[in-house]
């Protein structure tokens, strides 16, 4: 259907699409004085009329919509004829009470069937300019194609710094994200084509990060950018269980990184198939080793994570390998600055509460409190203040060492001498509500929540390997910093090491981990 502009008001139907001449339908004269506005809604109203007389489907008058005044991509965007579909009321970029755009209105599963997945990529020059909401965060439409190469098709849900969008690369030839021949730099994208036709082949899946429009969070993105470039250039084959970035771009004044798809979190995965119960212990350690093993690549790389959790380690479909991944919180080593409340809580290391220097061993800290988790099922320090988890802490693993205490910025808040012999531990009053301070004098191990006892199991099959985790996490586990088991040491222990003797003179691929919900004698005791 061709277009032509009206007799009369010539710059409104130019603005605003034209009207359709071959019906006959001639725009009046308007008058001078009339408000404009009216006639705009009018000429709207109108175009609406005749799509909707010739059978034009809701992405035709859509585009139409969004190309009004901009012929540069018309001919390109021309879009079958889809009878019976009733055109649509065009808008800007859609209300956020709107549950075909609301980011959390579909789970990624049904976001597959959602009406908006079928819409065609439309040009960025369409959308109006709110593009975010209030705190930073991009509005996102399905079907959107981001840096002109990205089509959106469902959420992966936001965190503090970002949001994480599923989405097709259009221009996937290569299984790895980019297009063949790409060096690996980050394209402007103003360099990118407004449109982009699609391949003749299955696209790939990725996932995007969108970082919030905040100047902070813009410099950490560049970080993260940093950090992700060097991990990836020190591991060419793809084996170190480190995320792997395969783009990045500016899109809409947003930083934008691309990664490979994965499947689900381990938490989620501890939640599935662990019953509450954990893991079975093969599961275990195959994730414990490709863990370590990415802790391992860090170290040498010089990256300290700082934020290591069952949320930021990722597992693909067929449930056989992990990666970690957000490294939004991660810095280079000796590039840090003392806090009491970096890594998050439950995962959180006694040297930054306590306010010491901190280095890649809290990472393995983490990882320690991950791995538990993994086989128990349950948070091994479930502290709800730092003060709390610090008394964790020591029920596990005794008191601190004298010259953790005497060095820490924040011992004071802790302890109520330099030695470590009197914790002052708050706890909330059950009558008053009220916090309040006791002294707890010749702190010692709770024998009901050692991690002997709290890892037992009712196997006799697994006790061998059972007594070799709860070894390895008694010394990554290790209060004081300096005396902790490094990664490389860790690879070598004798539970990690089982796998690599049943399969001498071979480094083996992982099995796809076995998930059963054993009986364990933890299971019986009350959780603490």
């Amino acid at each position: 259907m061709k277009r032509a502009r009206g007799d009369g008001g010539g710059d409104v139907g130019e603005a605003k699409g034209g009207v359709d001449m071959t019906e006959g339908e001639d725009r009046q004269e308007t008058d001078e004085e009339e408000d404009e506005e009216a006639l705009i809604e009018r000429s709207r109203q109108r175009r609406r009329q005749i799509l909707a007389k010739h059978g034009k489907g809701a992405d035709d008058g859509g585009r139409a919509d969004h190309d009004r005044g901009d012929t540069e991509h018309r001919d390109a965007l021309e879009a079958p004829d889809a009878p019976d579909a009733p055109a649509p009321a065009p808008a800007p970029p859609p209300p956020q009470s709107s549950d075909e755009d609301d980011m959390f209105a579909d789970t990624p599963e049904d976001a597959e069937e959602h009406p908006g997945a079928k819409f065609k990529p439309t040009s960025a020059k369409g959308l109006a300019d709110n593009y975010d909401d209030a705190e930073g965060y991009y509005n996102f439409q399905v079907g959107e194609v981001l840096g002109g190469r990205y089509e959106v098709f469902a959420t992966h849900g936001k965190g503090v710094f970002s949001s994480v969008l599923r989405a097709r690369d259009l221009r996937s030839t290569d299984g790895g994200g980019r297009d063949a021949g790409t060096s690996g730099g980050a394209p402007e994208a103003a360099a990118l084509p407004e449109v982009v036709a699609p391949p003749a082949h299955p696209q790939l899946a990725v996932a995007v990060k969108v970082i919030r429009a905040n100047d902070t969070m813009f410099k950490a993105g560049q970080m993260e950018k940093v950090i992700l470039n060097k991990l990836s250039q020190a591991d060419p084959q793809n084996k170190m269980h480190c995320i792997r970035m395969l783009d990045s771009f500016e899109y809409r004044s947003h930083l934008c990184l691309v990664f490979e798809a994965m499947d689900m979190n381990l938490r989620d995965l501890t939640k599935k198939y662990g019953r509450g119960i954990g893991l079975h212990i093969s599961a275990v350690r195959t994730y414990a080793t490709q863990m370590l093993i990415a802790l391992d690549h860090m170290k040498t790389c010089g990256v300290v994570h700082a934020d290591i959790k069952p949320d930021n380690i990722l597992v693909n479909e067929s449930r056989s390998a992990i990666k970690i991944c957000d490294f939004g919180s991660a810095m280079f080593s000796g590039d840090n600055t003392i806090t009491p409340y970096l890594v998050s809580r439950f995962y959180r290391a006694p040297e930054v509460i306590l306010g010491l220097p901190y280095d890649h061993p809290l990472d393995m800290w983490s990882v320690g409190c991950v791995i538990y988790e993994l086989f128990t099922g349950q948070i091994l320090f479930p502290g709800r203040t730092n003060n709390e988890m610090l008394k964790f802490m020591m029920d596990v693993k005794g008191a601190f060492p004298k010259k953790m205490v005497k060095k820490a910025e924040f011992g004071f808040k802790h302890f109520a001498d330099d030695q470590g012999e009197k914790f002052c531990f708050e706890e909330q009053d059950l009558l008053t509500k009220q916090m309040v301070s006791r002294t707890i004098e010749g702190v010692k191990v709770d024998a009901e929540k050692s991690l002997g006892r709290r890892c037992a199991s009712s196997s006799s099959a697994e006790r061998k390997q059972v007594a070799h985790l709860v070894d390895l996490l008694e010394r990554v586990l290790t209060l004081d910093p300096d005396k902790r088991i490094t990664p490389a040491e860790a690879l070598d222990h004798p539970f990690i090491a089982h796998e690599a003797n049943v399969n001498t003179n071979k480094a083996p691929k992982p099995p796809r981990p076995t998930f059963s919900s054993r009986p364990r004698a933890s299971v019986l005791r009350q959780k603490t």
